[in-house]
């Protein structure tokens, strides 16, 4: 099958990434182990690129800077180079996010899916912030041009739902995938106790600004305890870091215990998580989150939310823990219950590794997602 995404995340070297970066990146490349060829083409930066990074091909047009036109320039070289391509090189499946297809044109015989990976609609009602109107109405465009849809989680399939119509289209959950090679199985000998790790854009949806606060109680029952923070920071909308709020805002007795070490690659996540003692995620929303499952296929213990689609990757206690990420009292009370039990951390990381096995797995995972791409191909 000839797959083609739409997408200006797709990695290159060098480069850090988010979630939608490496569902691309694990993704393509399972598709191209398996024989099928794949495309991804976005909008991004002021020069045209096309390259093949790994057998995918990559190919970004810059992006328009006309005044209110630009947007219908970048739907029309997108329009016109899908046209092309499938002229040459037949495309099976055409898939994109919540509001990629709202101005494309639809090419007949190619299924437009979207995979859920949260949308403006999701995040805006979940932040507890306004529905902002042109982004609003390009999702319920898209909407209604998609032929079927793919969601990340059940949970995100759930929420969405309420928010936007399905109609009577196919929608099927199937799970980002993990890379079980990168996430290789730690080696004990290498954690540092009373370490937790996090990792992910430090920002007030990611739970962080609670964790920190929880240090206070856990440190009178472990002294030792401290956080290593990995990931980008985030800035409010007059410029303002949101480490540097944290700096402002928390007591500096607590913030000795924690080191900020900025954005890493993702290549280099693996060794820290190894470190870790436990691995925590208290994020306020996700779609699925690929940090928890990541780390849970090293072996290492993880702490994640009880809210969105923590419950769909972490059984409580059986392989891992969940808290509320809303309170830094109950996050102090699962690390302390973890921490209180170390003699069971081992057998707790190895249930989490069997977990993402059997949920994760990029083999399995790319056989659910190819199974219904020939489907919907086959009914179009």
């Amino acid at each position: 099958m000839h797959i083609c995404f739409l997408s200006q995340e797709f990695p290159r070297r060098g480069v850090t990434y988010g979630g939608i970066g490496t569902f691309l990146l694990t993704f393509s490349t399972s598709l191209i182990q398996k024989g099928h060829q794949v495309t991804v083409v976005g909008i991004l930066g002021d020069d045209f690129i096309d390259e093949v990074i790994d057998g995918v091909r990559i190919v970004t047009f810059p992006r328009s800077q006309a005044k209110l036109i630009g947007w219908w320039r970048n739907f029309s070289r997108i329009s016109k180079f899908l046209k092309e391509l499938h002229l040459v090189q037949p495309i099976d499946i055409i898939e994109g996010s919540e509001l990629t297809f709202a101005f494309l044109d639809k090419i007949p015989g190619i299924p437009f899916v979207i995979r859920l990976h949260g949308g403006h609609h999701f995040f805006a009602e979940g932040e507890k912030r306004p529905i902002n109107k042109w982004k609003g109405l390009q999702e319920k465009i898209s909407f209604k041009k998609a032929d079927a849809f793919i969601a990340v989680s059940e949970y995100v399939k759930s929420h969405t739902g309420k928010l936007l119509s399905f109609g009577e289209k196919p929608i099927r959950v199937i799970n980002y995938p993990v890379s079980l090679q990168k996430f290789y199985k730690s080696d004990p000998k290498n954690t540092i106790p009373f370490r937790l790790v996090f990792a992910g854009t430090v920002c007030e949806k990611k739970g962080i600004r609670q964790l920190i606060l929880s240090l206070g109680k856990v440190s009178s029952h472990f002294p030792e305890i401290h956080l290593e923070v990995y990931g980008r920071d985030w800035f409010f909308q007059d410029g303002k870091s949101y480490v540097q709020f944290l700096k402002e805002e928390i007591d500096p007795e607590l913030l000795k215990r924690v080191n900020f070490h900025g954005p890493v690659s993702h290549d280099d996540l693996p060794k820290y998580y190894e470190q870790a003692e436990l691995c925590i995620f208290p994020s306020h929303m996700e779609t699925q989150g690929l940090v928890a499952p990541e780390a849970m296929a090293m072996g290492k213990p993880v702490i994640f939310s009880k809210t969105g689609p923590g419950p769909e990757t972490i059984d409580h206690r059986v392989n891992g823990w969940l808290c509320d990420p809303h309170s830094s009292e109950n996050i102090a009370d699962t690390i302390i219950e973890a921490l209180s039990s170390r003699e069971n951390l081992e057998k707790i990381g190895e249930e989490a590794r069997k977990k993402v096995f059997g949920k994760f797995d990029p083999q399995k995972i790319t056989e659910l997602n190819l199974d219904y791409y020939k489907t919907l191909a086959s009914s179009i």
